[in-house]
């Protein structure tokens, strides 16, 4: 609201075109994109840390195998859907129709890869990979 105290409040602007002045959209945009880069790392760091674990563990998980491939999946797929991200950087949307296509499809396959990696993770967590509880066998 830095901008609504440099208005005169004898100007014949209502408070909430004051309160919209003050709302700068690329401002906004770019905290947001900056908040989903820091939590792309976060999730990242999260499965190389439990992929580190898994190896150190090995067969003695009694979920080694799949572990291993939801944790690889994700990776991976994590890390397509952020070259793709860069690649869309690249493409000018106001360059044409094909380019604009090019860059929805690329979009769609961005959005498909980071469903993919969330569900891979809900089900490894499922599974679990916390050494403090160990699995007891009767």
């Amino acid at each position: 609201m830095a901008m609504a105290s440099i208005l005169p409040a004898s100007s014949g602007v209502g408070e909430s075109d004051r309160v919209l002045k003050s709302m700068d959209a690329n401002r906004y945009a770019t905290k947001k994109t900056i908040a989903q880069g820091m939590l792309d790392i976060a999730l990242l760091t999260a499965n190389a840390s439990q992929l580190k674990y898994i190896l150190q563990v090995g067969d003695k998980h009694e979920f080694y195998g799949l572990m291993l491939t939801l944790i690889s999946i994700s990776i991976i797929l994590q890390v397509s859907a952020a070259l793709l991200a860069v690649i869309l950087t690249l493409v000018n949307l106001h360059g044409g129709e094909v380019q604009r296509k090019v860059a929805n499809i690329l979009n769609h396959f961005s959005l498909g890869f980071v469903v993919v990696a969330l569900f891979c993770d809900v089900i490894k967590m499922n599974f679990g990979l916390d050494p403090a509880v160990p699995y007891i066998h009767n």
